[in-house]
């Protein structure tokens, strides 16, 4: 390997680790912006971001997908659907850190590539590999597991991971680039998040302005706390195999999941260890078969080559 690839990979580990690290932190930001509620944090973080974003775009003068996008409906409606639902799963995320269950909100972070690959078989017919299957029961065994510990569906983890599988199979028939996705998504939900904080502001129930300078700053960054990592993510996705992606992707959970017990004290009875230790199960199995696909594709290329090998991947996902 070259000096030029060897240092584009270890800019995109970088890159990625540091999106990954700040997404894992990110509940320790949340509740430094108390008093404010949840749907005002929610709604400043939408105005802010597209704001960052914005700005970002005029300096890197790149506009050219706005007009193409205007004049795409069938995309059109695709970003609105992303908006709506990453305004969900903003919201339930955000409620969920400030109210003490950054640990429940870990665990969806957790399952959702076992639920966006049930998804994957529910909604787009694809073929599971047997130890797909296996990893898929046991992460339903352990949500089973996790009901019975909790007293109820552990519905915030729910919530958020498939709320999240969704976002990601809508962006995907977007085809968007990160910073071009977020500043689509967050121009749908300005004038709603906008005319929120007005009607707030005019029952004299915001604090943007009357909680200190300090507390403003804190809420006009979250802008800067939601975009900087998408562009760090960005700029690792073009230079890290996706399979090193998908190692990485289980930092942030894990860090919240350390937060959730080390930094906010939450409580963690044997019945949830039981079902978190079933997650991790499922997610290990995932994982191995997921790197030892990889491995076997690899080596079909390297063997027939690359078109013959995209041909009976194609045919056949099992063997491929």
């Amino acid at each position: 390997m070259s000096e030029k690839p060897r240092a584009e990979r270890r800019t995109g580990l970088l890159n990625g680790i540091a999106a990954y690290g700040m997404w894992g932190i990110v509940p320790i930001y949340w509740t430094l912006l108390k008093p404010a509620g949840a749907v005002e944090i929610l709604a400043q973080r939408m105005v802010w971001s597209l704001a960052f974003v914005a700005v970002a775009l005029l300096v890197v003068r790149r506009w050219a997908w706005a007009g193409e996008l205007l004049r795409q409906p069938r995309r059109l409606g695709l970003v609105v659907v992303a908006a709506a639902v990453i305004t969900v799963n903003w919201g339930v995320y955000i409620w969920s850190v400030n109210s003490g269950h950054v640990v429940e909100a870990s665990l969806g972070y957790f399952i959702n590539p076992l639920v966006t690959i049930a998804m994957g078989v529910l909604l787009l017919k694809e073929r599971l590999r047997p130890v797909q299957w296996t990893a898929v029961g046991i992460g339903a065994a352990a949500v089973v597991v996790l009901t019975i510990g909790y007293g109820r569906p552990p519905w915030i983890s729910l919530c958020l991971a498939f709320s999240f599988a969704t976002y990601g199979l809508v962006k995907k028939k977007v085809n968007l680039g990160g910073v071009e996705s977020l500043a689509a998504e967050t121009a749908v939900q300005f004038l709603p998040a906008l005319a929120y904080l007005l009607w707030l502001g005019a029952q004299g129930r915001s604090t943007f302005a009357t909680e200190g300078a300090g507390h403003t700053a804190l809420l006009a960054s979250t802008g800067i706390v939601t975009a900087l990592p998408m562009v760090c993510f960005g700029a690792a996705a073009i230079r890290v195999p996706l399979s090193t992606l998908g190692l990485l992707q289980y930092m942030a959970p894990l860090f919240q999941f350390l937060l959730g017990i080390v930094y906010f004290h939450e409580s963690m009875p044997a019945e949830r260890w039981a079902g978190f230790a079933l997650v991790w199960l499922a997610l290990t199995l995932l994982t191995w078969d997921g790197l030892r696909t990889a491995r076997r594709a690899a080596l079909l290329r390297a063997r027939i080559g690359a078109p013959r090998a995209a041909a009976v991947a194609k045919a056949d996902p099992v063997e491929a």
